[in-house]
């Protein structure tokens, strides 16, 4: 696929920015969407990438799954299944990747649209933007990874309130609860994720690719496990180049220059 009709794609050196690009449907997911975030994901998982920066274009970031595209499939079941199927395929891929995936959520983030912002490894919120699950409101159960990430970011009491009652948090409510890092003024959301993307292009690739491995296991490990992993990831990172150069720069007090991976 060479061009996307309903994201934008763009590289810059190593940072690659992602918008949801449906504003005047609230940008809203359809079967295309999260086929076209499913290919946009694989494009980032290379040497090339070490930032991905995912955000909205308009008012909203994501109202979620796009109710008129579901409505109008002959097997409404089937269709869901499929839209639901991309998108769990782009948020894998986003969350197995070495690149630090970015969520700049710059307005109202619903139903998956939360889902996908929640899944980001570094999530950035304008003051203007809210969180709501909304699924139940039509009958729906929630998707997206949200039944994974909620729970481990904010507990199973909290996450059941959201899920259930479909509570909308502001975005300052949001980084209270601890499913937002920044909350920044909206005119400067874009502003920020650049530093911080460009902060984030100048690390370690395989050493950030390292934190999300250890973290995405951590749950399912016991103590011994994990330290286990912990102590054949930090031997591997030592043997690597990025690993070299870090020591051999922290030791002769000079930046490091990493490279791709």
């Amino acid at each position: 696929m060479t061009e996307f009709q309903t994201i934008t794609f763009e590289q810059t050196g190593s940072i690659a920015r992602i918008t949801l690009n449906r504003p005047d449907a609230a940008n809203g997911m359809n079967g295309a969407m999260t086929r076209e975030l499913a290919v946009a994901a694989a494009r980032c998982d290379s040497p090339a990438t070490k930032v991905v920066v995912l955000t909205g274009a308009g008012r909203f970031f994501c109202a979620g799954g796009d109710l008129k595209d579901f409505a109008s499939a002959p097997s409404r079941g089937q269709h869901v299944k499929g839209v639901a199927d991309d998108l769990h395929r782009a948020i894998s891929t986003l969350a197995r990747m070495d690149a630090v995936v970015i969520t700049a959520v710059n307005g109202t983030a619903a139903g998956a649209g939360f889902s996908l912002a929640v899944a980001g490894d570094l999530v950035l919120a304008a003051e203007s933007a809210s969180f709501t699950m909304a699924y139940t409101r039509v009958g729906l159960s929630p998707d997206g990874g949200a039944s994974y990430h909620l729970p481990r970011l904010i507990g199973t009491a909290k996450t059941k309130q959201l899920m259930l009652t479909n509570r909308t948090l502001s975005a300052q409510e949001a980084s209270q609860w601890g499913l937002v890092g920044e909350v920044v003024a909206d005119d400067q959301l874009t502003v920020r994720a650049d530093e911080l993307a460009e902060q984030m292009a100048r690390t370690s690739a395989g050493s950030n690719g390292g934190v999300k491995a250890l973290l995405s296991d951590t749950y399912g490990n016991g103590l011994e496990q994990q330290m286990e992993l912990e102590a054949r990831l930090i031997a591997a990172r030592a043997e690597s180049a990025d690993g070299r150069e870090g020591v051999d720069a922290f030791l002769s007090k000079r930046k490091p220059e990493f490279g791709p991976r």
